[in-house]
């Protein structure tokens, strides 16, 4: 599924055979509570995204900001927020700063993410893509944001594969250029969305930023799509640590919230904090169940997994 399709419909819940939480388990329609623990600061930085707590804090984007920070989350990303109104971009960065949080990740996106694009060499390709990255710098200006998700988009078949990556790294230094003036960085994003990607798996994308050699190019290594790819997480990890900059979270199969597949996030979020991790786990997957119980019981999923240093 396409990120934008996914964003759509990512909090629309399917049942799920996973039961309800302590703090949930017992609660009557309408009366729902969220963990006793709501409000105390994760170990990590986790951050919901626009809708994840729709049911709760209604559609208001700054009140459901306002939502997050009372669940002790300290962080938010927004994939689409090159695509808000600057009006909106500064109401949003100004809340943010007053309550203390992180911007996360917004997508840098001139159209061309989901085609045929920087793999090809063309001119028209590499000039939207640095516009778009000029754009990107004004936006995180007014919204505090630090790290932007960049996507080369798909394979040019009808090219060899290294003419293709030379491309996409000649591409990619020319935007470094853009963001390194304003300590800005550009995260590289390997996907499992559909075979015609051209950015698959971390150890490529390792070799990409590697060729870039700026501080403006890194990796963010969603698990989700780095379990369906490539699996052994922990270990690809390791080997690219020191080109990973962003975390994103989903579990799978399904991409809910932990504890709802074969991830053991719990093992993972304890391994990133025991490296020392200090950036954002972006939260980009959506809930296994619906309406504010299925809310109350992400938050109890992410107490539960959060919970690593008694173990």
């Amino acid at each position: 599924m396409e990120r934008r399709k996914f964003l759509q419909q990512g909090t629309l819940a399917g049942i799920s055979s996973l039961a309800f939480g302590s703090a949930v388990a017992h609660a009557k329609p309408g009366d729902v509570t969220m963990p006793e623990s709501a409000g105390k600061t994760f170990n990590l930085n986790y951050a919901p995204h626009d809708g994840m707590f729709a049911q709760s804090a209604g559609k208001d984007f700054l009140d459901q900001i306002r939502f997050m920070h009372d669940q002790g989350f300290r962080a938010i990303e927004d994939n689409g927020m090159l695509g808000r109104d600057v009006a909106m971009q500064e109401k949003i960065g100004n809340l943010l700063q007053k309550l203390g949080m992180t911007m996360g990740v917004f997508v840098v996106d001139g159209g061309d993410n989901w085609k045929v694009s920087l793999t090809t060499g063309k001119k028209e390709f590499l000039d939207n893509f640095l516009a778009t990255c000029k754009k990107s710098v004004e936006v995180a200006k007014r919204v505090n944001a630090k790290w932007m998700t960049v996507v080369p988009g798909y394979f040019e078949r009808r090219l060899p594969i290294g003419i293709q990556t030379g491309n996409v790294i000649d591409a990619l230094r020319r935007g470094a250029e853009i963001l390194e003036k304003e300590n800005l960085v550009m995260v590289l994003e390997p996907l499992s969305d559909n075979p015609d990607l051209f950015l698959r798996t971390s150890t490529q994308s390792y070799e990409v930023c590697r060729a870039v050699n700026s501080s403006a190019c890194k990796i963010l290594y969603d698990i989700y799509h780095m379990q369906r790819n490539e699996g052994d997480l922990i270990k690809h990890i390791d080997m690219s640590w020191e080109e990973i900059a962003y975390i994103q979270i989903g579990d799978n199969p399904g991409r809910k919230e932990p504890t709802t597949g074969e991830i053991n996030y719990k093992n993972i979020f304890k391994h990133l904090y025991n490296k020392g991790f200090k950036g954002v786990c972006g939260m980009e997957h959506g809930i296994s169940k619906p309406g504010k119980e299925g809310e109350a019981r992400l938050v109890q999923a992410y107490r539960e997994v959060d919970n690593f240093l008694e173990n």
